[in-house]
């Protein structure tokens, strides 16, 4: 009676300390392909091993959740061609969860077939945890889009993690454009400001690329209208 008890206790306090922590915590599922997924892949061993599997599953989701709480600026000149002005989007990181970071925790895993499945969570401490409110807050708006980006190979981009960095940066392009689309009268010449994950995107293969769904919170600090030029 006294060990259950305690066991009561005990489960008590962890039921508690749960649901007051619970706004502290991002959670995410992250998958691996351990087997080729096209021919003309050759920069990697595969099948991947265990060990590679779940270390790029891991890397995967903190380069998720480094999205998500700390985002990048970004810089956009819309471009357009009539104008002959070409369209650049530049990103700058704002911060990093560091690989091994031991917040950043496996919740459940498993494989479907070829495919690797993981859940984490990562576990905010107070700055971080204002950084999530402001980035929720009702002044920043969200924005869903699709990016694409080259699934590697002899001619395409050789890292796996930058493959997925680059069809995630074509999906934050594609959602300052909609924003700007939804907001703004006039097409503008340039925009400036913060955006961030708003949680983990989902990749596919389509017609030969990577395409990945993602939805984005975004904050425009600078407008410049074509009027200025």
């Amino acid at each position: 009676m006294v060990l259950f008890r305690r066991f009561i206790a005990a489960w008590f306090v962890l039921t508690v300390s749960a649901s007051l922590f619970a706004q502290e915590v991002l959670r995410g599922e992250v998958r691996v392909e351990m087997e080729p997924v096209y021919a003309a892949y050759i920069d990697e061993q595969y099948p991947l091993d265990t060990a590679s599997t779940h270390r790029r599953a891991l890397e995967e989701a903190a380069m998720f959740f480094s999205a998500m709480l700390y985002g990048w600026s970004f810089e956009h000149e819309i471009g357009e061609q009539a104008r002959q002005i070409p369209e650049t989007f530049e990103l700058e990181e704002l911060g990093s969860v560091a690989w091994g970071d031991s917040r950043l925790r496996v919740t459940d895993a498993r494989i479907e077939g070829t495919q690797f499945f993981m859940w984490t969570d990562y576990r905010l401490d107070e700055d971080q945890a204002r950084r999530m409110r402001v980035w929720r807050s009702g002044t920043i708006r969200s924005a869903h889009a699709l990016g694409y980006g080259p699934v590697g190979g002899p001619v395409g981009i050789g890292d796996w993690m930058q493959i997925k960095k680059t069809a995630l940066e074509d999906a934050a392009r594609a959602a300052v454009r909609a924003m700007l689309r939804g907001s703004e009268r006039n097409r503008p010449k340039h925009a400036s400001g913060y955006i961030a994950l708003d949680s983990f995107p989902v990749y596919r293969l389509s017609s030969g690329r990577w395409q990945v769904s993602a939805r984005f919170r975004i904050e425009i600090t600078g407008i410049i209208p074509f009027s200025v030029y």
